[in-house]
């Protein structure tokens, strides 16, 4: 063999040897204000499988960092700089103080749930262009409080007064209170207004409720009432009260009835959004989407032991009956 054939042959296997190297590991981090998430549960399983159609494979290609504040929120900005600190790639968030605490460390964020309006709160600039470093998946909460109190008037069709639980100290919370609370003006039911900022906080708004009993329940979820939702269940079932929650995993979980938005397509949707980013795309030009999917669901063991009669017709339109 020439001596200029060899060295061409030792070069093609270098080569070769350079395009057999698996590519680097893609490094997402998870933020949540809640509980840390498990792979098996409904919305990580979800963001998996969406980025597994894509080519990113957990363990090889994907790699996840997860942070979780326990619903302690002053943890937030040090967990958000620890994500920045092991390289994570892009931030998908759980929540708005979890946005919040992503858009200030500038890393281009996708925040899959619970932010509540964006545009209202100040996060982006616009739905159809963020304009920063964050983009993700909205809410219609005028929408879909108008069709939760909806719900709870055929439950019980006397309703009057809703008593409303929500986190005061979360400006989107708050402002997704104050859509529900417009909704039931809308509706002529009026409104007992249970801001909580704390666990000691839901014993306030049980006595409140204790002294003058509303005829149904309607909470707005974030991680202090996730973290406290069996507290709630367990009020609204000792007092017979039909109560209503945002998501479905509430039903599942013991509450009597949820509506909103689709977990698994609102997650399969960020994993989406996370391979554009991935693929060079920035936050500030991808517009906030919408669910198109919703879930409905009635938990019929907990109607029949607190003795809440729910209409057929109603059953009959459920997503999800859990017996």
């Amino acid at each position: 063999m020439r001596r200029r054939d060899f060295i061409a042959l030792i070069g093609a296997l270098g080569c070769n040897r350079a395009v057999a190297q698996p590519a680097r590991p893609h490094l997402v981090g998870f933020l949540s204000s809640g509980p840390p998430l498990v792979d098996a549960s409904e919305p990580l399983s979800a963001f998996i499988r969406g980025m597994a159609e894509r080519n990113y494979f957990l363990g090889q290609t994907l790699l996840l960092e997860r942070r979780a504040a326990n619903g302690r929120n002053s943890d937030l900005p040090m967990l958000a700089r620890e994500l920045v600190e092991v390289k994570s790639a892009v931030l998908v968030t759980i929540g708005y103080p979890t946005a919040v605490a992503a858009k200030d460390t500038g890393l281009p964020t996708v925040a899959a749930s619970g932010v509540g309006d964006p545009v209202a709160t100040g996060l982006v600039a616009s739905l159809s262009r963020p304009g920063g470093n964050i983009t993700g998946i909205s809410d219609n909460a005028a929408e879909l409080s108008t069709k939760r109190l909806g719900l709870l008037q055929e439950t019980a069709p006397s309703l009057r007064r809703v008593a409303m639980l929500w986190n005061q100290d979360d400006l989107g919370m708050t402002l997704r209170y104050k859509a529900s609370a417009e909704a039931a003006e809308r509706l002529g039911v009026a409104v007992q207004a249970l801001g909580v900022r704390e666990p000691n906080d839901f014993e306030t708004a049980f006595a409140a409720m204790t002294k003058d009993m509303p005829e149904a329940i309607l909470m707005v979820a974030d991680a202090l009432t996730n973290l406290n939702r069996r507290r709630v269940f367990e009020f609204a079932a000792a007092h017979h009260v039909p109560a209503i929650y945002e998501s479905q995993f509430y039903a599942r979980d013991g509450g009597l009835m949820s509506y909103g938005a689709d977990a698994t397509e609102t997650f399969l949707r960020a994993a989406a959004l996370t391979d554009r980013i991935l693929q060079g795309a920035s936050p500030a030009e991808l517009p906030f989407e919408q669910p198109t999917r919703y879930n409905f669901a009635i938990n019929m063991k907990t109607a029949k032991a607190t003795g809440i009669e729910i209409p057929p017709l109603l059953l009959a339109r459920a997503d999800e009956v859990i017996e």
